[in-house]
């Protein structure tokens, strides 16, 4: 089967046979996928994931490739963008309902410009507003679903339905979404504020991101999830002298420990390495086994703890 020609057949969007993710992550590493497409509307995305249901291959949400390491030898199925056209943002009063290809930093903006308050904390942070809810996405003492109402969800037979956020399990950096559903639509209510308050908050998220954060260097963000309230991954890390550690290009940052950098031509293998030599650092220094806040795709499960 090739799957990139036999979609290319059915849908109306566009689809990319063969293409390198590199193109596609902030990391700049990762192969080619089988299929790289961007539906058009619902019904296209219906039909891709029809297509891949039947002939039981994988697929996958790539959002902007703001939180993934995708091998070099690339992965065998369909990435999914949303971010062409589920770009809808609509808001009344105090009301934001948004599509998820949207990105994450949009949505923040016209917020603020409506003078609502709750997601300023989130400015600066990367990604679309799926992959946002996906992850539970926080910073600052704010996460993506402390204002949720509900989502609008598609599964793999094309079924939509309506899910309220005191229906889904929200955590630390996770949420209980059924891992083969396709997040189409969210709905927030925020809260009126005043409007020099929410740009003073807004200010001090991104002053801190810029003191702490190496923004100007190819990154996934945070790496490793905090093990607890308190105790941070990057102190950690810091704490086994590993900043600056490097493994070819690949390099834990100087600036924050919890990023791996790609200092310009690293590849996933040397990235991977470095993860594996952080956790192994970790474990044997406090005892704590740091869990990953990125997603890996494309590996051998047996490398990824």
């Amino acid at each position: 089967m090739d799957i990139g020609a036999d979609l290319g057949k059915l849908l109306k969007g566009t689809v990319l046979e063969a293409e390198s993710l590199a193109r596609h992550t902030t990391y700049g590493v990762g192969g080619p996928v089988s299929a790289y497409i961007t539906p058009c509307d619902r019904n296209d995305l219906a039909i891709a994931l029809d297509f891949a249901r039947k002939n039981e291959i994988a697929f996958f949400l790539i959002g902007q490739g703001s939180n993934l390491l995708v091998s070099d030898d690339g992965f065998t199925g369909i990435a999914i963008s949303l971010n062409k056209h589920f770009k809808l943002l609509e808001i009344n009063a105090n009301r934001i309902t948004a599509e998820t290809g949207l990105s994450l930093q949009r949505l923040v903006r016209e917020s603020i410009k409506n003078n609502l308050t709750g997601l300023e904390g989130l400015s600066g942070v990367p990604g679309t507003l799926g992959g946002a809810l996906m992850m539970n996405a926080g910073a600052y003492g704010a996460e993506i679903s402390n204002h949720l109402i509900a989502v609008e969800v598609i599964d793999p037979h094309g079924k939509t339905s309506t899910i309220l956020a005191e229906n889904i399990d929200f955590s630390y950096r996770q949420s209980g979404f059924n891992p083969n559903d396709i997040i189409l639509r969210a709905e927030f209510e925020l809260n009126p504020g005043k409007p020099e308050d929410i740009s003073h908050r807004c200010r001090m998220a991104n002053k801190a991101r810029k003191s702490s954060q190496p923004l100007n260097k190819r990154s996934a963000g945070s790496v490793f999830k905090n093990p607890s309230l308190g105790l941070a991954a990057g102190y950690l890390i810091d704490q086994c002298g590993l900043k600056g550690t490097r493994i070819g290009d690949a390099e834990i940052s100087n600036k924050h420990a919890n990023f791996i950098i790609n200092r310009g031509s690293a590849t996933a293998k040397e990235i991977l390495s470095l993860i594996q030599l952080v956790q192994k650092k970790v474990a044997a220094k406090f005892n704590i086994n740091l869990e990953l806040e990125i997603k890996i795709l494309g590996f051998d499960p047996v490398l990824i703890s």
